[in-house]
């Protein structure tokens, strides 16, 4: 038997396992990103949608649209922020925050969707936030705004605009992101504080990823 031979009937190796410790979660992150603006793709016709620039956004009500979109995804970062520290972020001239409404039937609008793309680095676009609330997905509603949020992005004299998702999120979301022109480039393992156990978010969030304490 070869030395080659041997070697490529040798089991292949155990897998490595990481202990994660009690109060914290852990999760895969998938990061993505296209160098040129694809051709938007088609949306649906839908008068009881409609997109504006929030131009100068309250941290109070991005706060709350912010946690009506993610709380079940483990979205935290933006809610342990500071209000200076938010509000610099999200008033920045490079950053371009967007809402989707939707027109009720008594004629009132409800915001729904986040767009957030964030030009601060140079060169660079960032899809920094990107969801709808409970009960919209898959509605088309997404593929309005990911069509403003390229178009948007390559409005500027960009290299790349780009984008991370992890296993936290929605399980579409990589799909998503890809038929959008994204293009995956790299993983990596994400370990933080579990933000159910600090009151950051309920403690009833994100049912499918359990508390360990």
């Amino acid at each position: 038997m070869t030395e080659t031979t041997a070697h490529a009937s040798a089991p292949p190796a155990p897998p490595t396992l990481a202990a994660v410790p009690p109060g914290k979660v852990a999760s895969i992150v998938t990061f993505l990103e296209m160098h040129a603006q694809p051709a938007p793709l088609p949306a649906p016709d839908a008068p009881h949608l409609s997109l504006r620039h929030v131009a100068a956004p309250e941290t109070g009500w991005y706060r709350d649209l912010f946690r009506r979109i993610g709380e079940d995804w483990l979205w935290f970062s933006r809610l342990q922020m500071s209000e200076a520290e938010l509000a610099a972020i999200i008033g920045s001239p490079d950053v371009e925050v967007y809402a989707l409404s939707r027109t009720q039937p008594d004629g009132t609008s409800i915001d729904i969707g986040l767009v957030d793309v964030d030009f601060r680095t140079e060169g660079e676009a960032e899809l920094a936030f990107f969801g709808l609330v409970a009960g919209e997905t898959g509605s088309g509603a997404g593929r309005l705004m990911m069509n403003l949020a390229t178009a948007r992005a390559f409005a500027r004299p960009i290299r790349r605009f780009f984008v991370h998702t992890c296993t936290h999120d929605l399980p579409a979301a990589v799909g998503f992101y890809r038929k959008s022109g994204f293009v995956p480039y790299g993983r990596a393992v994400e370990i933080v504080d579990d933000p159910r156990l600090d009151g950051t978010l309920r403690r009833t969030a994100a049912p499918h990823v359990p508390i360990i304490e």
